[in-house]
Parts: structure tokens; sequence; C-alpha cells
């Protein structure tokens, strides 16, 4: 089986400016520092960010941000992050505010195909602006589209060297879904180990969803 590790030279040349990029973590756990690193020194820019929460200023994603390289993100929450706040309300950058759920499931329907979910969450408010509503045998729901990107970045913990990934703790909250909806998956592991080496159980994203594995353990 071909082996999927490469150098963070190799990640980088699938950064270029205005890619869309899907990223695990939940305030920058979860999120791989050596791939964001690599992101900074690719001097790319007008990106979009698609992931649970911008982290904090000078933590994971949030980097990026407060560099000004962000055009757009898509999240669930912003608070953690000052400047994520800042640069919405003087309009520099676009946010996008998405309930935790239905960004979940955006994500996963993405990647299953599917031409979007139904939800009940965010009938009228806000969330409802210029979206479709569906009713159901007597119900309503809106119509919530399918997100993929260009690159998603994942953080595992293991990985074998066909890319078979195994997560930490609550490393394995947006990881396992984003890895279905990337047009290029990336992941950064701690440790790398031979094929044949992972309790088949315990692996979290196969590794026909992986393009390429990066070794690092720097947090």
């Amino acid at each position: 089986m071909q082996s999927k590790i490469i150098s963070i030279a190799d990640a980088a040349a699938h950064f270029r400016d205005g890619i869309s990029i899907l990223f695990g973590g939940f305030m920058g756990v979860g999120t791989p520092p050596l791939l964001i690193e690599a992101l900074l020194d690719s001097n790319a820019r007008d990106l979009v960010l698609i992931g649970n929460d911008t982290a904090f200023p000078d933590v994971g994603v949030g980097q990026l941000i407060s560099a000004k390289r962000v055009r757009k993100v898509v999240a669930s929450h912003i608070g953690t992050n000052a400047e994520t706040g800042r640069q919405m309300m003087v309009g520099e950058m676009e946010v996008e505010l998405v309930p935790q759920g239905t960004l979940a499931e955006r994500i996963r329907a993405g990647g299953a195909g599917l031409g979007g979910v139904l939800t009940a969450t965010g009938l009228g408010t806000v969330v409802e602006e210029g979206k479709s509503r569906i009713n159901v045998q007597g119900k309503d729901f809106l119509l919530e589209l399918p997100i993929r990107a260009d690159v998603a970045l994942l953080h595992a913990s293991r990985s074998d060297r066909a890319g078979n990934l195994q997560y930490r703790l609550s490393s394995r909250n947006f990881n396992p879904v984003v890895a279905l909806a990337g047009e290029v998956v990336l992941a950064q592991a701690d440790e790398i180990v031979e094929i044949g080496a992972l309790d088949p159980d315990t692996i979290m994203t196969p590794a026909a969803l992986v393009d390429g594995v990066v070794e690092g353990t720097r947090s």
C-alpha cells in the first residue's frame, strides 16, 4: 500500500489565494498547528475558513485572522476571538454564523453528496434569512445547503503510513466529519506507525479519505 506521508512543503503546495478551508477543532484543540503555520508561511490570502470557531487571536486559525488573510468565516461562534468580531463589525471580513449542529450536518451532507439537510433550528430568526422553508408532513423546516471546501485540515494523534487516522479525546470533534468534505484532505499526526499497527476498530478516519499526512507534535 502506498505511503501518504508527505513533507510540509508538499502540503503547502495546496495553499493558494482564495481557497476555502475546512478545519477540525474546538477553540484550537484538534486544529493542526503545523499545517496552520505552513498556511501562514505560504502567504495565501482571501481565504474562506469553515469550522466550529476561530479559536483565539494567537491560536489556531485565529492567527490567520489576526494576519488579515481571511475574507470570510463560516463558524458556530466567534466569542473567544475579539479580532474576529472587530473585523466583522468594521466590514473587513464577512462572518456567517451557523448553529453548531447545523454546521456539522451541512459538512456531513457535503461529504455524503446530499443536496442539503432539513432542520427546524433557526426558524423565525435571522438564521432563516435568504433560505427556503419547506413543509414536511405539516411541519416547517429550513433547507440548509451542503458544505464542501477546497482543502480540509485535520489533527490526528496517530496515523499509519497509509493515512488511517486516530484522534485523541476532544480532538474527535469536527475532525471526522471535516475529513469527508475536502477536495484535498491533509492531516498532521503526532505519531506515525507502520501499516497494520492500528487496531481497525480504533480508526476514525479511513485512509481512503486522506491525501497526505505530515508528522509533527508542535501544539
